[in-house]
C-alpha cells in the first residue's frame, strides 16, 4: 500500500479508537491497539520509530482540527494520555437539499473498506479488553462494506458523471469472447455486493446494464461533456434489480448420490462425474435463493459454475463457520 494511504488508514484508526472511550489512553496502550504503528519489539529503534510517528500523527490530527486532549484519567496514572474531545469534535446539525443528500450518499458507498473498518474495530476490541471504558452508547458504529475495488470502477463512474460516452469490450458468461459496447452511462450503482454500469446502449438502442466484473480492459470515454441526460426518475438500484430477476442462470453442481433430494426435483441430470459424484444443471432467475439453498446441502453439494453462484455459497458457508466458531 502507499505510505501516505497507510498513513491516512492509521490515522483513521486512532480517531475512531480515541473517539470509543471518554478515558485518557496511553501512548503505550495506542501502540499495541491501533494498527500501523511500529510494534513493540524490544529494541531502541522500534521505540524510536514509534515515537516519530505518533508525534507527527498527533501534530497532524490537531493541524487538522481535530481536538485532541492530553490529560490523566485518575491520579494513579504514571503517564498522560490522549483522548478526543468528542462534544468539540461532532458536528451539529446539518440540513441538506435533496441533491446534497445525494452526493453525501455516494460518497459513502465509495468510503467502503472491509479492512479498514475491520482495522479500526480491532482497535475497539483492545482497548476493551484492556480495561479501558469504550462508550457502548456513543461509539462509532462502523460496518465492513463493498469495496469500490473494481477496475473498471473509476473509468465508468468518471464517465457517468460527466455524461459522456463510454465505449469497451463486455463479455457476458455464456459467450466465448468479449464484444464491444458503447454506451451512454447514467451511473453505477452497488447491488446485492456487486457493481454495475446502467446506461443506454447506443447499438442496441436500449437501456441495458453491465456487471463490472464482465468488463475486459479499460473502458474509454470520448466525445464532449453534457452529451446526454439520464431519465429524470431514473432508479439505478431498480433497473438493476429488474434486469437481474429477468437473467436466467445456468447452475452446474456436483451432488453426493443419495443426497440432496430437494434440489434433484427441479435439477436436470447430467450424469456421473469423475469422483462418482452425480453431476446436476439447475435454471434459475434467482441465484442469490438458489445459494441458500445450495448452501444447506453443506459439504454434500458442490457448484460448478458459474462462478457467481459458487462465490456466494462459499461466503454463505463461510459465514455460518464463523458463527459457529467458539468466542
Amino acid at each position: 500500500m502507499h505510505v501516505a494511504a497507510k498513513r491516512a488508514e492509521r490515522l483513521v484508526n486512532l480517531v475512531i479508537a480515541l473517539l470509543g472511550t471518554r478515558q485518557y489512553v496511553s501512548a503505550a496502550r495506542i501502540r499495541d491497539t491501533v494498527p500501523g504503528y511500529e510494534p513493540d519489539d524490544g529494541t531502541e529503534r522500534a521505540d524510536e520509530a514509534f515515537k516519530r510517528m505518533f508525534e507527527r500523527d498527533k501534530a497532524e490530527l490537531r493541524e487538522i482540527g481535530v481536538p485532541l486532549e492530553t490529560g490523566r484519567t485518575s491520579a494513579f496514572d504514571t503517564e498522560d494520555g490522549y483522548r478526543i474531545a468528542r462534544a468539540e469534535y461532532e458536528l451539529p446539525e446539518i440540513t441538506l437539499t435533496g441533491e446534497e443528500a445525494a452526493a453525501v450518499g455516494l460518497a459513502l458507498r465509495l468510503w467502503q473498506s472491509a479492512q479498514l473498518a475491520g482495522a479500526a474495530q480491532s482497535a475497539l476490541v483492545k482497548l476493551r479488553a484492556a480495561g479501558i471504558e469504550v462508550d457502548q452508547t456513543r461509539g462509532i458504529q462502523i460496518q465492513p462494506r463493498l469495496d469500490a475495488g473494481e477496475p473498471a470502477f473509476e473509468p465508468c463512474y468518471a464517465a457517468a458523471r460527466d455524461r459522456r460516452e463510454l465505449a469497451f469490450d463486455y463479455r457476458r458468461p455464456d459467450a466465448e469472447q468479449a464484444s464491444r459496447r458503447r454506451v451512454q452511462p447514467w451511473g453505477v450503482v452497488a447491488w446485492h455486493g456487486r457493481w454495475y454500469l446502467v446506461g443506454h446502449d447506443l447499438d442496441r438502442q436500449a437501456p441495458r446494464v453491465f456487471r463490472l466484473s464482465r468488463v475486459t480492459g479499460t473502458p474509454r470515454a470520448s466525445g464532449p461533456e453534457g452529451a446526454f441526460q439520464p431519465p429524470a426518475d431514473l432508479d439505478l438500484a431498480a433497473v438493476v434489480a429488474r434486469q437481474e430477476a429477468r437473467e436466467e442462470h445456468l447452475v452446474v453442481v456436483r451432488a453426493r448420490p443419495g443426497t440432496a433430494i430437494g434440489l434433484r426435483r427441479h435439477a436436470e441430470p447430467l450424469g456421473p462425474a469423475d469422483d462418482g459424484d452425480d453431476r446436476l444443471q439447475v435454471r434459475t432467475t434467482e441465484p442469490w435463493a438458489l445459494a441458500d439453498e445450495l448452501a444447506s446441502y453443506g459439504p454434500d453439494v458442490l457448484v460448478e459454475a458459474p462462478r457467481l453462484v459458487r462465490d456466494a455459497v462459499v461466503a454463505r458457508l463461510t459465514r455460518l463457520a464463523a458463527m459457529a466458531e467458539p468466542a
